[in-house]
């Protein structure tokens, strides 16, 4: 009988994890730049056999401040630009509502079951990576395991907190990714 290894899937916050974010938005792909060392984190991730998904707020869309094709040609720089580094997105999920009761807008946690129920892979077995409250909160109201840099909105974040986590804290994605590794290898070699 073979083991079946179970599918490894990160999912990333964009705005703050990835690239700068911006309380104006990122509203052009010109605007979107990445965080030093977050292509090659995502490569990284890649080479090592994790899915990288990312879910993202952007109620840019329904405050009218870019529309769905322009949030198309910003997904695909970024995509591009990880393709570039050598490595890949498996899949973008958003939710563009303001409202803050619609289900999949974070901290409600409808993007992470929706985008689990596609990979047919359990909840609990994602990460989430975040920058924001919001990420942790989605994460936890599934059981996924949250991770929050101190990139973006990171540092309020942890100010707002203030010693209330219980969850592991990077300066950025470069830092969670090798932590990630790092941990993945230690609990392969206790397997064998």
């Amino acid at each position: 009988m073979f083991h079946v290894e179970p599918m490894k899937i990160v999912v990333l916050d964009r705005d703050g994890v990835i690239n700068q974010d911006s309380d104006a938005f990122i509203k052009t792909p010109e605007e979107w730049m990445p965080i030093p060392g977050s292509l090659d984190a995502i490569a990284r991730l890649c080479h090592h056999g994790w899915r990288v998904i990312v879910a993202s707020n952007q109620s840019g869309i329904a405050r009218q401040l870019f529309d769905l094709e322009t949030l198309s040609a910003i997904h695909s720089k970024m995509c591009q630009l990880v393709a570039d580094a050598g490595g890949h997105i498996d899949a973008v999920f958003f939710c563009p509502s303001v409202d803050n009761d619609h289900p999949d807008r974070k901290p409600n946690p409808g993007m992470l079951v929706d985008l689990a129920q596609r990979l047919q892979s359990p909840p609990e077995s994602l990460i989430m990576i975040g920058d924001a409250a919001r990420d942790i909160q989605a994460a936890r109201a599934v059981g996924a395991k949250p991770i929050l840099v101190r990139t973006g909105k990171g540092e309020r974040t942890l100010q707002k907190w203030q010693g209330r986590m219980n969850f592991p804290v990077f300066a950025d994605l470069g830092a969670a990714v090798d932590y990630l590794l790092f941990r993945h290898s230690e609990d392969e070699h206790k397997q064998q």
